[in-house]
């Protein structure tokens, strides 16, 4: 069984190197190109991870995390941002359960790394 990931990410280059490294892989990949594309999309097709820009128009990734965090509680979400992670709603964030902030540029290895260990299946959660 192919494993979910959502990637919402405004950067249009970024979004496809993403999606082609983990189609790659075999994963069953979503796009979503900003925050409140990405809430619908969680709910729609449940990904096993979701992969998330923290600066993004309509709906930042904190704010679209919080939404998803709302519909499943046990959702796993990372957040990618070029920002400190040591401001306040990084750390809010952190409570809520975001499993990681990671700095941006975001490796190929570092990508594969992260999926590998963070995307579980309904069964394995």
């Amino acid at each position: 069984m192919k494993k979910t990931i959502l990637i919402v990410e405004d950067d249009k280059d970024l979004r496809g190197i993403y999606k082609e490294i983990l189609e790659l892989y075999d994963y069953d990949v979503h796009i979503a190109v900003n925050g409140l594309e990405g809430v619908e999309k969680f709910k729609q097709k449940k990904p096993s991870l979701v992969i998330m820009d923290a600066a993004m128009p309509i709906l930042d990734g904190y704010k679209a995390f919080k939404q998803i965090k709302e519909i499943d509680n046990n959702a796993n979400v990372i957040i990618v941002t070029g920002f400190s992670d040591n401001e306040p709603r990084s750390k809010e964030a952190i409570k809520l359960g975001l499993i990681k902030i990671i700095s941006k540029p975001l490796g190929v290895d570092e990508l594969l790394i992260l999926v590998k260990k963070y995307a579980k299946t309904k069964l394995e959660k």
